[in-house]
């Protein structure tokens, strides 16, 4: 079970923040920003947000979100603003709770983002999201069925798991004019 709310998950898992950064670029299109992780770790080659794990020296999850996101694609903290902070998700299968935030950003012309750790950064329009969720059965190794996953397509990619639960309930409400951006 990767969604696990109870007081037990809370306190065993390790903390993290993501921002979910959406931006309009000249085209006036809502995007969202999403980074190709490089093909190192747990999460190698996958899709999702800038974000990784708490460290000692962060004062908050916030910090958090903001250090990473500018140690991963550059974005500095006067060039982000948080529009809220979004619900909690834990993943029991990797060990974490991640918090994430909504986040308006100023996306650069050019991605400077630090090559090892990131492969690229895409910016999808979020229109594009809406109409390119799908949903496949995968066989992860330590299971004994397929599971069904849900995801959105990515150019030949797939944006799924905690990223996927992060920005699915968003979507509408951002397409709505929700928050300024």
């Amino acid at each position: 079970m990767d969604h696990v709310s109870n007081e037990y998950a809370s306190s065993t898992l390790q903390q993290a923040a993501v921002l979910v950064p959406v931006c309009r670029r000249e085209d006036g299109d809502l995007r969202v920003v999403v980074v190709r992780r490089g093909s190192r770790g747990m999460h190698g080659g996958q899709l999702g947000f800038p974000g990784g794990k708490a460290e000692p020296g962060d004062t908050s999850l916030l910090e958090t979100a903001l250090r990473e996101t500018r140690e991963e694609v550059g974005l500095a903290p006067e060039d982000i603003e948080i529009l809220e902070h979004l619900p909690v998700v834990d993943i029991v299968r990797t060990g974490f709770r991640i918090q994430p935030f909504l986040g308006r950003v100023v996306a650069p012309a050019v991605w400077r983002y630090r090559k090892g750790e990131i492969a690229g950064v895409l910016e999808p329009k979020i229109a594009d999201l809406v109409a390119a969720r799908g949903h496949d059965w995968v066989m992860f190794p330590e299971e004994a069925t397929p599971r069904r996953i849900e995801f959105f397509r990515v150019g030949d990619e797939r944006l799924w798991g905690a990223s996927y639960r992060m920005l699915s309930p968003l979507l509408e409400r951002l397409l709505a004019g929700a928050w300024p951006i």
